[in-house]
């Protein structure tokens, strides 16, 4: 029989995971698989956890948002670890697992990853810290570590925004130097993003992102008025257009230096990101995922 760890965070979105948790072992069971559940602590056990035979496994399955998903990811990576991971999207945010095509009722995830298959994708890495969708910097973008677990819970979404709202009359603008390998940004910006995936907190911002092509998305918020430049940017994203707007700097690239004057946090997928000045790249195919028998996103 094939071994697979279930990773659960159980404060993850609306904290409904452990409902499920004998639905997901019968089921793993009925397909031959022998399912080792662990609740994640976000401490030192959970790399103790990763020492125990991890190499042998089938898969790891990880139920939780993209910060969770990323915590895990980070592990594996500093242990050496590169097996097949799965992903049960039970977070307030689910970016990645959207990007997969995974859907969001938890035995149905369960159902297309049993048949699923492995596909190798791009991970970002900011700094030594490695993404699985997105590096944000600037207005907004630190409001998921800011933000209450419990908060998060009984709001969703809804607290992201509060949170953002409340940032405002602290917020300070960017002055920030970007180069990359196919392009460039020197000067003032609201907010700017790296992308592996294509949505940050559900909304489509890099619609020409490919999580297996070598390349990150770099996308630029310039500065301005923060409500105009707000305005600009909800209407770029609900008219699902294939054009950035000025104001909005877009390129491609698989490498790029970023140095910034103003110290402020970064964040990636929802997890505190490295300082100034760093670097970030695209490394091809580093990790191993169960994707639902359906092309990822690619539009």
């Amino acid at each position: 029989m094939n071994v697979v760890k279930f990773i659960y965070n159980p404060y993850s979105g609306q904290s409904f995971i452990t409902d499920f948790l004998d639905d997901i072992i019968r089921m793993h069971q009925h397909h031959g698989y022998i399912i080792i559940p662990y609740c994640i602590t976000f401490t030192s056990a959970d790399c103790d956890f990763f020492e125990l035979e991890c190499r042998d496994l089938h898969h790891i399955l990880i139920a939780g948002g993209d910060g969770t998903v990323n915590y895990v990811v980070n592990i594996m990576k500093q242990m050496g670890v590169d097996i097949p991971i799965a992903i049960l999207p039970t977070g307030t945010a689910n970016d990645f697992a959207m990007q997969l095509r995974m859907p969001v009722n938890v035995l149905s995830a369960c159902r297309e990853i049993l048949k699923g298959s492995v596909k190798r994708i791009d991970l970002g890495n900011a700094g030594g810290k490695y993404f699985v969708n997105v590096f944000s910097c600037g207005l907004f973008t630190d409001v998921s570590q800011k933000t209450p677990t419990m908060l998060k819970n009984a709001l969703g979404k809804l607290a992201y925004y509060l949170g953002g709202l409340n940032e405002l009359p602290n917020f300070r603008k960017l002055n920030i130097s970007i180069k990359g390998d196919n392009g460039q940004f020197e000067g003032q910006s609201l907010i700017f993003f790296v992308f592996n995936g294509q949505t940050a907190g559900s909304m489509r911002l890099a619609y020409n992102a490919d999580i297996q092509d070598g390349l990150l998305d770099v996308i630029v918020v310039q500065s301005g008025n923060i409500v105009n430049t707000l305005n600009m940017v909800m209407k770029f994203i609900n008219s699902g257009g294939k054009s950035y707007p000025q104001g909005m700097v877009h390129f491609q690239c698989s490498h790029l230096e970023i140095e910034s004057q103003t110290d402020v946090t970064t964040d990636i997928d929802g997890q505190p990101g490295p300082r100034f000045p760093f670097e970030i790249t695209c490394e091809k195919g580093a990790l191993q995922v169960i994707c639902p028998n359906c092309e990822v996103i690619v539009e």
